[in-house]
């Protein structure tokens, strides 16, 4: 029963809320774990509304010396997503997973670079091989248009205008969007795919954008050990992830004004909150901001000498 309930959710996931393929992997894994930990106990795929608060805070614990608190979290965050779904079908009338405690999770590790090390990342990345000159197109698409990976490595080559200067994409929830490309990504672009035929072979994909050296399409794993490798060459934290590229596209974005709403969809996400996760604004454009619009900012100016106005007596 719990078996046949977790494959109805992984297809309601695939079906009616578009999630990914990683999404519904992980899903998929966490649930199974739960089945496993289950029947070790002499519990083989039981009904799902049998089971209770303690039977999940027993797989939650069983967990803790396998898992770090980002990991269970997460377990915990499925399986209040799993019984939520069960009592939309109306397969289940109570949510156990609803009194399980989130267990304290860690900040993460800065996960986007500033300014110049984004320079200093592209700009010393000088390859005149056909794979450096698609690594270095990789880097500027990802940067220039805020792209996941998983958007990057599926990009076809008539998903990108590059007269007009954009890139299309299908993001998550199977939603389509529009990004605008800069020139530094365009010129990128078409270096690559001006020797992108060196790496094609006869299995190639006809569409895909970015090859690997056999030809095949590139993964986002490949992605991932490629930047790392770059990291290490460029000097810099090589804790760096792809995604890092996109955090710090949004956040030099609205480090230098651009509105909030306005990079959310570029970005494509759903709710405003998400894009503010994304974005880490440095501490001298908070204070701009503040003096230009506060109020009282205006009269204490924070500590810095000011000339006075010819026309305000000096108040």
């Amino acid at each position: 029963m719990l078996a046949e309930r977790i494959d109805q959710f992984i297809t309601y996931l695939r079906v009616e809320r578009g999630a990914s393929a990683h999404t519904r992997r992980a899903y998929a894994s966490d649930l199974g774990q739960l089945a496993d930990f289950l029947a070790e106990r002499g519990r083989d795929n039981p009904d799902p509304g049998t089971l209770t608060i303690d039977d999940l805070r027993a797989f939650i614990a069983d967990r803790f010396d396998e898992n770090q608190a980002s990991s269970l979290a997460r377990k915990i965050s499925t399986l209040r997503s799993f019984w939520t779904f069960l009592i939309k079908k109306r397969l289940v009338d109570k949510n156990p997973a609803e009194l399980l405690s989130t267990p304290k999770v860690q900040k993460p590790l800065r996960n986007y670079l500033g300014v110049d090390e984004i320079f200093h990342l592209l700009d010393g990345h000088k390859g005149d091989t056909v794979l450096g000159i698609r690594d270095m197109a990789i880097w500027e698409v990802g940067y220039g248009a805020g792209l996941r990976v998983s958007e990057l490595v599926s990009l076809n080559r008539g998903d990108i205008d590059l007269e007009a200067g954009w890139v299309q994409t299908i993001g998550k929830g199977n939603k389509e969007r529009r990004v605008p490309l800069g020139q530094k990504a365009c010129a990128a672009l078409r270096r690559y795919l001006a020797r992108r035929h060196e790496l094609v072979d006869g299995d190639t994909e006809p569409d895909a954008v970015f090859l690997n050296h056999r030809g095949g399409r590139l993964t986002d794993r490949s992605v991932r050990r490629l930047l790392k490798e770059h990291l290490v060459r460029a000097g810099l934290d090589t804790s760096l992830t792809p995604h890092g590229l996109r955090h710090s596209f949004a956040t030099h974005l609205l480090d230098a004004g651009a509105d909030l709403r306005g990079i959310q969809e570029l970005l494509g996400h759903a709710n405003l909150s998400t894009t503010q996760r994304y974005t880490h604004v440095s501490i001298d454009r908070l204070m701009e901001v503040y003096d230009a619009a506060h109020p009282r900012a205006r009269s204490a100016s924070r500590g810095r000498k000011t000339e006075p106005s010819p026309t305000s007596n000096d108040e």
